[in-house]
């Protein structure tokens, strides 16, 4: 009987640290239950179904800052909350290679709305902007402006240039 309860806990605490050191190859992000001001990160498989069993320390860069958020039951809080609505681009390395997301949160009345934001339409945008002052001469200026507006929109909401790029890459990686 010593041997079965032996085999029992090996067999449990064997699963546990399974557990901790899982993968996450991809992530949701939305408010905090506690709704205040602060993101969580939701661990997930590929159909977007939450993973309740990872648990522990995994190192997140959010929006270029590199920090160590701790995963219970699949959910981890992030530290820092959000003043005013912002890009936040979070990002996680793993043996399985990179996984990175853009999100633009939403912020009224205190509570937080993230939305996906592909980042192949920090490409596009530029690209067409550049197509229609190319074809028709006559909008080269209104295209300077609106890109001028597109670049201190994503300025002044927290997209960085060099942040610009690294979403830009990692998009581009993960699409080929």
């Amino acid at each position: 009987m010593k041997t079965i309860r032996l085999l029992i806990l090996l067999l449990t605490a064997s699963i546990y640290s399974y557990a901790q050191n899982s993968d996450i190859n991809n992530f949701i992000v939305k408010e905090s239950l506690l709704k205040n001001s602060k993101l969580a990160i939701i661990a997930a498989d590929s159909l977007n179904n939450p993973i309740e069993k990872i648990n522990g320390l995994y190192r997140f860069s959010v929006s270029g800052f590199t920090q160590e958020v701790k995963f219970s039951d699949g959910v981890a809080v992030l530290p820092l909350p959000l003043e005013s609505s912002a890009f936040v681009y979070i990002k996680h390395e793993n043996n399985q290679g990179t996984h990175s997301k853009l999100f633009y949160v939403y912020k009224k009345d205190g509570n937080l709305t993230p939305y996906a934001f592909n980042s192949l339409w920090l490409v596009l945008f530029p690209v067409i902007l550049f197509v229609i002052a190319f074809l028709f001469r006559k909008f080269l200026i209104v295209a300077v402006i609106l890109f001028l507006i597109f670049i201190y929109f994503n300025h002044s909401n927290g997209l960085s240039v060099g942040t610009f790029f690294e979403t830009i890459f990692d998009g581009l990686k993960s699409a080929f």
